[in-house]
């Protein structure tokens, strides 16, 4: 799939029997080393485990019991600060409502540690499904939501080990994409401003990586602490023009940061693009009405909540359907006035 035209989510899955394949086991093997590991020797156990990461395959969890649902379904965050992620909470609130589920929302930050203790005190509660944001977990989290008995959906990244369910798209793809138009429109002196946030930094090592293969490096990185904010893009902007003038495009990790650069930018009589060019990410529902308006990275933050919600639904039999364990949703680069 061309990452830049998302119009259909990819979707990929494996069986048990691809693990059996890469173990070279049987089935029957492969299952009774899911079910009855304590039957099977330590070396089978060890190949099984090893291709049950490699493939990414997880076992269907069977839907609780009617009488035992909390009818609540969990949604871990990093901020609300950010409003990227709002439409995927108002779609994931909206498809789990017309099934009769409510949605609980928490919010974890940016530190492994704080979504370690909320993740512990979510599950407490019982909920029939928990909807995470990411894929890089410390652990510990990652064992106890692989032992909640409850599905889980990560979202907003891709992996080739989900813990459950997945549904989002590829950061570094999205690196590479803006990468390599960015050079085609005749940029070469780039510099990154970006948050100090996971998914951000994977975008930027793909920006680089593919940078690198065409003979250039980024000239220099801002990070500004999380969230964003216009104030943080405009200091951040204004420190990168301190120490490196000659910057013709400044890519940033969000469209709010890159509505302060473009306001510093403004401040100093700098024309955009033709004195200095600015890329935010998100498309935020200011980007196309900023001046000039602002070029940016489109997700589908409705398509991966209500997927996500889908796949949970489907998973606990309130939904038809059978949604795959991985969905790709996607990326559109979307060239404005800024660029």
């Amino acid at each position: 799939m061309d990452p830049q035209q998302p119009d259909e989510p990819h979707i990929t899955s494996a069986t048990l029997n691809d693990v059996a394949r890469v173990a070279g086991v049987s089935p029957i093997t492969v299952s009774r080393a899911l079910n009855q590991p304590h039957l099977v020797r330590p070396g089978t156990l060890a190949k099984i485990q090893a291709a049950v990461r490699e493939t990414g395959y997880a076992r269907s969890r069977p839907p609780p019991a009617a009488a035992d649902r909390s009818k609540l379904v969990a949604l871990i965050l990093p901020t609300v600060a950010n409003p990227i992620f709002a439409d995927m909470v108002q779609a994931a609130s909206d498809k789990l409502t017309e099934s009769g589920y409510q949605l609980m929302l928490g919010l974890a930050g940016y530190e492994l540690w704080r979504e370690e203790i909320l993740v512990e005190t979510v599950l407490s509660r019982r909920p029939d499904g928990l909807i995470v944001t990411g894929t890089l977990h410390s652990d510990n989290t990652r064992r106890r939501l692989e032992a909640a008995g409850i599905p889980i959906v990560e979202t907003w990244d891709m992996t080739p080990h989900p813990i459950d369910m997945l549904v989002g798209f590829s950061h570094e793809a999205v690196g590479h994409t803006v990468a390599t138009r960015m050079v085609e429109k005749g940029y070469r002196r780039i510099a990154i401003l970006t948050a100090n946030d996971p998914r951000a930094a994977r975008r930027n090592l793909g920006l680089q990586a593919a940078l690198a293969r065409q003979g250039l490096n980024v000239i220099a990185t801002e990070t500004v602490p999380v969230p964003a904010s216009l104030k943080l893009g405009r200091e951040g902007c204004a420190r990168l023009l301190a120490d490196h003038p000659e910057i013709e495009l400044v890519v940033c990790s969000s469209d709010t940061l890159a509505q302060g650069a473009m306001t510093e930018a403004a401040s100093r009589g700098l024309r955009v693009p033709g004195q200095l060019a600015v890329l935010g990410f998100g498309d935020l529902n200011f980007a196309a009405h900023t001046f000039p308006p602002m070029s940016s990275v489109k997700v589908d933050g409705v398509a991966i909540g209500a997927l996500a919600a889908q796949a949970i639904l489907e998973r606990l039999g309130a939904a038809p359907g059978r949604m795959p364990r991985v969905t790709d949703t996607g990326f559109q680069l979307i060239e404005r006035g800024s660029t």
